[in-house]
């Protein structure tokens, strides 16, 4: 093999390992961010609310992938007020125990908060359609439900939104 050849060979090598690194690094987004935005309302008692968020798929198990309640109280006792999320509690509340680990969060006040998931935490495992439910309930108000349709895989960029009249504002998704 002449020097000449060694340089073809070697160099139409590096050329086809940009081709095979390209797809690697357009993988598909792996992380939705979520951005809840909990308005502030002028009432006489005023109490955080507590917010479910769960994952449904037609024909599988819903995932619960965050709780955000008063787990500070002693005795556990904010769990208590946890079934005032109706259709969170129905779903798959009533099944878990609490503090659930890497689910469990404290309340939040008014404004915006923004929590990322990974795929694993999504239970997007397989294609398809999915559903992300973010249900708020506060105490000595009222409740609230909203549904945001994506599809796995998803493309970076693309999400949706749902506006709250209520205890939610707007909840975006966006994948990334």
């Amino acid at each position: 093999m002449t020097m000449k050849s060694r340089a073809l060979l070697i160099g139409g090598t590096a050329g086809l390992g940009s081709v095979f690194a390209a797809p690697v690094m357009a993988a598909a987004p792996t992380t939705m961010d979520v951005t809840v935005n909990i308005p502030r309302l002028t009432v006489a008692e005023y109490h955080r609310p507590y917010v479910a968020f769960w994952v449904e798929k037609q024909g599988e198990a819903p995932k619960t992938v965050a709780v955000w309640y008063d787990f500070d109280m002693k005795a556990n006792e904010g769990t208590k007020w946890l079934r005032d999320m109706r259709q969170w509690w129905r779903v798959s509340g009533r099944s878990m125990t609490f503090p659930a680990r890497g689910v469990s969060s404290a309340t939040r006040a008014p404004g915006s908060h923004k929590i990322s998931f990974t795929r694993a935490q999504l239970g997007a495992t397989a294609p398809g359609a999915y559903v992300l439910v973010v249900e708020a309930a506060r105490e000595v108000g009222g409740r609230e439900l909203l549904r945001i349709p994506f599809t796995w895989p998803a493309r970076a960029g693309s999400g949706g939104n749902a506006q709250g009249q209520s205890e939610l504002g707007l909840v975006s998704v966006a994948f990334r």
